[in-house]
């Protein structure tokens, strides 16, 4: 069964998504292999949402939330009070939805941002890394890939170069006069930096130094055309634009002169500033908080179309699921029958080959008819006819109490 615990924008505090990005991600990894209610976790952090879609026992969703919640809590370090509070636990057809969705760039700060699927295509890849991810899970988050640029390709919202960093760089520019002749130093070196270079060079910006904690800058700098920084505060000191966005650094003020104006952009979850910098003289922060309350309204049709699109795409991959066990019922007799005979007549290869192609045929009919009486509705009248033709009795999934540990936004 799989489940989604989401927290984001809507429904909790920047803080609590802060602190959320730090620990909690290991933590749900972990629990994967050391908790017998929880077979998989894709875990999905970004700058405005963390969410753990879970692949849990089908007869114990209670217990696998509450260990979920205990674990994130103790990586986190909120409250359970606090965390309750700020987790919306969705379960059923609404994973795909909610999912679906995300991946689209449907429920981000700007409504249908370019980077959320590569995100999501990460989380998966690193769940994939760790081992930890499920058949069900690949096949949830294969199917939101293909939703997304199905989206992007028959809506409006496909090609419009939205992102929260096009955003800030936006509401950047009343204050930047002409980025053609800004000094932007751009601390990080990783995707989300490779990303806001691109948006700065669509602004016309080219005076652009790279600085990276990790000692990345000079390799990043040779790749991308830019020119290395090796200290933070000498490259902040001549800069009138800094944006941050890396994993591994807090900017303090006092590695900030009190000489110039400057603009700092904070696109790092966990803060990459300390907010005490914005109390120095003739230095501007734009952080996440605020960049996000200054998010764009939603292109109502485009979005409208999209979500349709997500609905249906949602509907048929919930149908198909249901009618699984099934069909996968029917393989099984049907292949077991032939491995008892193949077994009892030791035929020659050749001959296996031919019986097995030959029931791989007989299976394809039947297969496709169940998945279109499942989009009907009828998914239980297949399982009905496996019995009364071949005494085949398909089990069906342990329905899971619901869980309102917050009301979905």
């Amino acid at each position: 069964m799989l489940l989604c615990l989401t927290s984001n924008h809507q429904n909790a505090s920047f803080d609590v998504l802060e602190k959320l990005s730090l620990g909690a991600p290991a933590a749900a990894t972990e629990l994967v292999g050391s908790d017998s209610t929880v077979a998989g976790a894709v875990v999905l952090a970004t700058c405005n949402r963390f969410e753990a879609y879970l692949d849990i026992t089908a007869s114990t969703a209670d217990a696998a939330v509450d260990t979920m919640l205990a674990a994130l809590s103790t990586g986190s370090g909120v409250s359970p009070q606090a965390l309750r509070s700020s987790i919306t636990v969705l379960e059923g057809d609404a994973v795909a939805n909610h999912l679906f969705a995300v991946t689209s760039g449907l429920e981000s700060v700007v409504i249908g941002e370019d980077e959320i699927s590569g995100q999501v295509r990460r989380a998966l890849d690193h769940a994939r890394s760790e081992g930890v991810t499920t058949s069900d899970l690949e096949k949830l988050f294969q199917k939101a890939a293909h939703t997304s640029k199905f989206v992007r390709n028959t809506t409006e919202l496909g090609g419009a170069g939205r992102s929260l960093v096009r955003l800030a760089l936006e509401l950047a520019s009343s204050r930047v006069t002409d980025w053609s002749e800004a000094r932007v130093l751009l601390v990080g070196t990783g995707q989300y930096a490779a990303t806001t270079l691109a948006a700065l060079r669509d602004r016309g910006a080219t005076d652009i130094r790279v600085f990276s904690p990790s000692g990345r800058a000079s390799r990043f700098a040779t790749k991308y055309g830019v020119r290395a920084e090796l200290s933070l505060a000498p490259a902040i000191a001549t800069s009138e634009v800094v944006i941050t966005c890396t994993a591994s650094l807090a900017v303090l003020p006092t590695d900030i002169p009190n000489d110039n104006r400057r603009l700092v952009i904070d696109l790092g979850l966990p803060r990459n500033v300390d907010p005490a910098v914005a109390a120095m003289p003739g230095v501007e922060l734009l952080d996440l908080e605020l960049i996000g309350k200054h998010a764009p309204v939603e292109a109502l049709t485009a979005t409208a179309d999209a979500r349709a699109l997500v609905g249906s795409a949602a509907a048929a991959f919930t149908t198909a699921a249901s009618v699984e066990p099934a069909i996968v019922a029917l393989r099984k007799h049907i292949f077991d029958l032939l491995d008892a005979e193949l077994e009892r007549s030791k035929g020659s290869a050749e001959t296996e080959a031919a019986l097995r192609h030959l029931a791989g045929v007989f299976l394809h009919g039947p297969s496709v008819r169940a998945r279109d009486l499942a989009s009907k509705g009828q998914a239980a009248q297949f399982a009905e006819g496996l019995e009364a033709l071949f005494g085949v009795v398909v089990q069906p999934p342990v329905a899971a109490s619901d869980h309102d540990v917050a009301s979905a936004s």
